[in-house]
C-alpha cells in the first residue's frame, strides 16, 4: 500500500491510481478536509499576515522533486476554500512550525515525507501553535475527508496568496538568541564542520546558521534538487560518503540531517558515528546541567536519557512513539527538554517540535564550553546498544492478542503498555509494538552490549513465534 492515511496526515508515493497513491485528487481531498477542520475550530486569521477575517495557513515544503506540484495543489485548494496562504517556499519542518507562530496563522501544512525515499511525499498538518495535530484532531480530519462534503468559496470570497522569504531568518535568529546558545563561545572555538544536507532544505538554512555562529563548513549534497544522493534516512548504513570525508581529519564534527531537517545525527572527528540515539542525550546533558528539570522521550529510545536526567536530579518519563505524543507528555510533566531517539531534539524554550538547528547550536555550545573532541564527549555518556528487529505475521494474526500474552508472561517485570508492550529489566529493556501499516511486530531491545541486545531481541521473538 503506497497511500497511508493516518492521524498525523497523508503520505504516499507519487503517481498511479487515485486512492492508491499520493495524487492530485487525494491531495485536494485531504487539504479540503484539513481546511474544513480549521474552520470548525474557529480559524479566523485575526492576527495573520493579511489582517482580515479569513483563516490563514502557512505552507512550506522540502526540496523533493514532487514538491512544486504538491505545493501548487495544496495552495490552490486552500485559496478555493477561501483561505489566505502564506507560502514560505523551500523550508524545514521546524521553520514552518515557527512561521505559523510568527505570523499568527491558523495552521500550517508542511509538504515533506521526512526521511522517506525520493518517490514519496506527504502532508503534515499543524495547528495554530505550529504544533502537530493531536490524535483526536487528526482522526477528525480523516472523518471529514471520508465524507467528502466540502464547501468552497464563491468568486468574491477566494483567498489571497503571498510569498514570504523571511522564515529562514526568523528561525536562525530564534535559535542563536536562545539563552543556552553561546555564540561567542562557538566562534572562539573555531569549529570546522562537514554537513551532509541530502539535497534538500538543510543545504539552504544550515549555512545561514553556521555563518551566524562563526563556524567554518563544507557541504556535501548541498544542491536542493530533491534527487537524493543516498537513502535519506540518517543511519550509518547510508552515510559512507560523509564518514569517509570525516576520516580526512579536516573537521571537528560531522552533521547529518534528513530532508526536512527535524532529525539530526553527528559523526565524530575520526569518522565514527556518534550514535543517533545520543543526539538527544548529549544535548539534554548540557541543558540539564544549566536548567535542571524533567525529560521525556518515546518508549523506543535509549535508557541513557533517563540516566542523565536522574544524574542531574530530574525525573524521566516515557511517551508513546510519535512526536505529538512526546510533546503532550512533555507539557504534562513540565519537561525542559525531550525528543526521540531517532535524532529528534525538542526544546520548549524555542518551540514544541523536533528541530535540528536547535540541536546543532546547543551541541556546539556544549562542545565549545567543555573542550576536547566529539569522541571524548561521547565517552562521557552512558553506554547502551539498541537492536532493531521485526517479526513478520500473517494479515490474519491477532497482534493485540499476542502482545497481551507477552504482557502476561512478563507480568512480574516492570511493564508499560501505553504503546504496545515494553518490558524493563534491571539493565536492559525490550519494546514490542505493532506496525500501523504492515502485519509485523517491531521488536526493539537495548542492553549494555550489542550482543546482549540482539540476544534479548531473539529471545522475545522466539516467545512471540511460539505463542
Amino acid at each position: 500500500m503506497t497511500l497511508i492515511k493516518s492521524i498525523s496526515g497523508i503520505r504516499g508515493t507519487i503517481g498511479g491510481k487515485t486512492g492508491d497513491t499520493l495524487n492530485p485528487l487525494d491531495i485536494v481531498k485531504f487539504t479540503s478536509a484539513y481546511a474544513t477542520f480549521i474552520r470548525e475550530n474557529g480559524g479566523v486569521g485575526q492576527n495573520a499576515a493579511f489582517n482580515n477575517n479569513r483563516p490563514t495557513i502557512v505552507v512550506g515544503r522540502d526540496a523533493r522533486i514532487s514538491g512544486g506540484m504538491v505545493d501548487s495543489i495544496v495552495s490552490g485548494t486552500l485559496l478555493g476554500m477561501g483561505y489566505d496562504v502564506v507560502n514560505i517556499g523551500l523550508a524545514t519542518t521546524p521553520t514552518t512550525e515557527l512561521a505559523v507562530k510568527q505570523l499568527g496563522a491558523d495552521g500550517g501544512i508542511i509538504i515533506t515525507a521526512s526521511h522517506n525515499p525520493r518517490q514519496w511525499n506527504a502532508l503534515k498538518l499543524l495547528n495554530c501553535e505550529g504544533e502537530f495535530l493531536t490524535a483526536k484532531e487528526g482522526a477528525r480530519v480523516l472523518d471529514i475527508a471520508a465524507c467528502e462534503e466540502f464547501e468552497y468559496a464563491d468568486v468574491d470570497q477566494l483567498g489571497h496568496y503571498i510569498n514570504c522569504d523571511e522564515a529562514d531568518d526568523w528561525h536562525v535568529d530564534e535559535v542563536v538568541n536562545l539563552e543556552l546558545v553561546d555564540v561567542e563561545a562557538i566562534k572562539n572555538a573555531h569549529f570546522k564542520v562537514c554537513l551532509d544536507a541530502i539535497n534538500s532544505v538543510g543545504g539552504i538554512i544550515l549555512p545561514k546558521l553556521f555563518e551566524q555562529l562563526g563556524v567554518e563548513y563544507k557541504v556535501l549534497n548541498g544542491e536542493p534538487n530533491g534527487d537524493f544522493a543516498h537513502n535519506p534516512e540518517p543511519l550509518e548504513k547510508n552515510l559512507s560518503g560523509i564518514m569517509e570525508e570525516m576520516r580526512s581529519g579536516q573537521y571537528d564534527l560531522g552533521i547529518v540531517v534528513d530532508p526536512d531537517v527535524d532529525r539530526l545525527a553527528f559523526i565524530c572527528e575520526d569518522g565514527k558515528m556518534f550514535g543517533e540515539e545520543y543526539t538527544l542525550v548529549s544535548v539534554a546533558d548540557y541543558v540539564l546541567e544549566h536548567t535542571p528539570g524533567n525529560t521525556v522521550s518515546n518508549l523506543s529510545s535509549t535508557r541513557a536519557l533517563r540516566d542523565i536526567t536522574e544524574k542531574h536530579g530530574g525525573n524521566y518519563a516515557a511517551a508513546a512513539v510519535g512526536e505529538v505524543n512526546v510533546t503532550t507528555k512533555m507539557k504534562e510533566v513540565g519537561a525542559v527538554i525531550g525528543g526521540e531517539g531517532n535524532g529528534g531534539v525538542i526544546y520548549p524554550e524555542c518551540h514544541y517540535g523536533r528541530d535540528a538547528l536547535v540541536g546543532i547550536a546547543l551541541f556546539l555550545t556544549a562542545l565549545a564550553k567543555r573542550g576536547g573532541k566529539v569522541s571524548e564527549l561521547r565517552a562521557t555518556l552512558p553506554d547502551y546498544f539498541i537492536a532493531k528487529n521485526r517479526v513478520d505475521l500473517t494479515p490474519e494474526t491477532d497482534v493485540d492478542a499476542l502482545l497481551a500474552k507477552v504482557k502476561e508472561l512478563y507480568k512480574d517485570e516492570q511493564v508499560n503498555d501505553i504503546d504496545g508492550v515494553k518490558i524493563d529489566f534491571a539493565d536492559r529493556w525490550v519494546h514490542l509494538r505493532k506496525s500501523n501499516t504492515e502485519p509485523i511486530i517491531r521488536v526493539y531491545s537495548e542492553a549494555p552490549t550489542m550482543d546482549e541486545a540482539e540476544e534479548l531481541g531473539r529471545k522475545i521473538m522466539d516467545v512471540i513465534t511460539g505463542l
